[in-house]
């Protein structure tokens, strides 16, 4: 099956078959690109020439071909045999995406691992692909607005110190029908599986009835959605009757769900509204029974440190375990290709404004989807934004630090330029010095467009900090790891400078814990006294 798979390719190839195929599945402008090698995991999608839905599955071949880490991959299986297959079969795709998929030339597509093809009854299977555990459920999200490609896989990194649950991902060379469509990312779906959320089925009673589910505020979508019985309110509290607040059952499957389920998770939403509905600073509230304040507030770091455009009222992705696990709603971050100055509408681009007050701007356009109320209610609560300002500081101490966010964009963009696979992508979309929807900055080439997101992250951090009363210059002593505490942790960092003069990821400052000027053993002296006495 192997030989043959790599055959028919070859064939179709030579003789301009897939070509001529390829004009129903939006091909690039470009399909001549060749790919020699590459530091990227290449994958083979084969769909024989049929057109592939939006919304209906049909039957493809898969071959994800990945050498491992540091190694180069080879397009040209022949000339170089013996390559890791890190998975071959077949699978069920369809594209996916709203305005990913409307507006974009580059679509993206949601794909099912099968045991066999759908016409003869296959059933999806759970595969480990490129070690990010097994599972049945993956998409390949196509960066084509974001031009840098680094938005969604920063968004990931960033906040992955921070949430329960944030998706891996990948980046991978894609080929359809034998045709080069350039750089996507293979990535998990947010899902109830073992190696994602890890949700059981909900039950029909009991403990069993009150977990897990996954729900998002969205678009209808033709989808069924729960709406809410509270509407969207502005930066004042002034309530829009006019718009509503859609939520998508996306886990279990709506049609999959029993009445009493439903009754359930969406009487616990409206449980949780009310609570927040009714909250006043001067009066008494039970909303922190119904959500996860900490995990709401490191979802609102995420995507007011993003300024995305569509945060909040778009692919808010959140979850419910069973009671007996954690009773309240938490969030999870998702679709973020708008984010980081990259929209040229509601004011995306702006480094100088909250986005959970956006409402205004977008009721004035008529959007009909706006930012749920939560968001406002929250952050009128004096408990939850000195919470907010405490855990901004922490990471601004840590991985928030300036420094180390720039050295993670670096990193992803050396991912795609060190071996040819940004070049690529651009010879077979061709888009530099050109506007695409919704572009608000349009640049000339690659380093263009990231020395932008640096410049934009740099002036983001630095309103946020300045409106979350955060000093960049100060520190804590003895945070060496800058993590904000002191602890073993902090000593063992100290320790391994002192053997290494590795400074790499510490803060020297900090580390001068008997405050002389240099960091030397007095240091770590003065670290151990303080650990044991929590006294300087």
């Amino acid at each position: 099956m192997k030989r043959l798979f790599l055959l028919v390719m070859a064939v179709m190839a030579m003789t301009g078959t897939a070509r001529a195929w390829s004009w129903w599945n939006y091909p690039p402008d470009d399909q001549d690109v060749q790919v020699t090698s590459t530091n990227l995991p290449i994958v083979w999608m084969d769909v024989d020439g049929q057109i592939i839905d939006r919304y209906e599955r049909i039957t493809g071949r898969m071959k994800i071909i990945y050498n491992g880490e540091g190694q180069l991959n080879y397009a040209d299986t022949v000339a170089h045999p013996g390559q890791h297959i890190d998975y071959e079969g077949y699978i069920a795709v369809r594209y996916r995406g709203s305005s990913s998929f409307n507006a974009s030339d580059k679509k993206p597509y949601s794909f099912r691992p099968l045991d066999k093809p759908l016409e003869e009854g296959g059933e999806k299977k759970k595969v480990n692909i490129l070690g990010m555990g097994k599972d049945n459920n993956w998409a390949l999200l196509a960066p084509y607005a974001d031009k840098s490609m680094l938005r969604d896989l920063l968004a990931f990194e960033v906040s992955r110190p921070w949430m329960e649950y944030t998706p891996e991902g990948r980046y991978c060379e894609l080929f359809l029908d034998g045709i080069y469509y350039g750089v996507f990312i293979l990535t998990e779906v947010v899902s109830d599986g073992k190696q994602r959320l890890n949700l059981p089925d909900p039950g029909d009673s009991g403990d069993a009835i009150t977990g897990g589910y996954i729900m998002e505020v969205n678009r209808t979508d033709g989808e069924v959605t729960y709406v809410s019985q509270y509407h969207p309110v502005s930066s004042s509290g002034f309530t829009y009757g006019g718009r509503y607040i859609n939520m998508q059952y996306k886990s279990p499957d709506y049609e999959d769900l029993t009445a009493d389920q439903v009754s359930y998770i969406t009487g616990r939403i409206h449980e949780m509204e009310t609570s927040l509905w009714n909250y006043r600073p001067t009066g008494e509230s039970n909303y922190q029974e119904y959500l996860d304040v900490t995990n709401f507030i490191d979802y609102q770091i995420a995507q007011e440190l993003a300024h995305n455009v569509d945060a909040y009222r778009l692919s808010g992705k959140f979850f419910k375990r069973r009671d007996s696990v954690d009773a309240r709603f938490k969030m999870v971050v998702w679709d973020m290709n708008l984010a980081y100055g990259n929209a040229d509408y509601y004011q995306g681009w702006r480094t100088d404004t909250w986005m959970y007050q956006n409402n205004n701007v977008m009721y004035s356009e008529g959007d009909p989807q706006l930012i749920p109320f939560w968001w406002y209610k929250l952050n009128t609560d004096p408990s939850y934004t000195a919470a907010l300002k405490a855990r901004w500081a922490q990471y601004r101490r840590s991985n928030l630090r300036q420094d180390r966010v720039m050295a993670k964009v670096d990193s992803l963009a050396n991912v795609l330029t060190s071996h040819g696979a940004e070049q690529r992508n651009s010879q077979a979309w061709p888009r530099w010095g050109e506007y695409v929807w919704p572009n608000y900055y349009v640049a000339d080439d690659y380093q263009d467009e990231v020395a932008y997101l640096k410049d934009w992250l740099s002036d983001r951090i630095a309103w946020m900090d300045g409106k979350l009363g955060f000093d960049p210059t100060a520190f804590i002593r003895g945070d060496v790891d800058a993590d904000g505490r002191v602890d073993m942790d902090d000593l063992t960092e100290l320790i391994n400078y002192l053997l290494t003069g590795d400074a790499n990821g510490i803060d020297l400052n900090a580390a001068d814990a008997d405050e002389n000027g240099h960091v030397g053993m007095d240091d770590l002296t003065e670290l151990i006294n303080y650990l044991l006495s929590n006294t300087w």
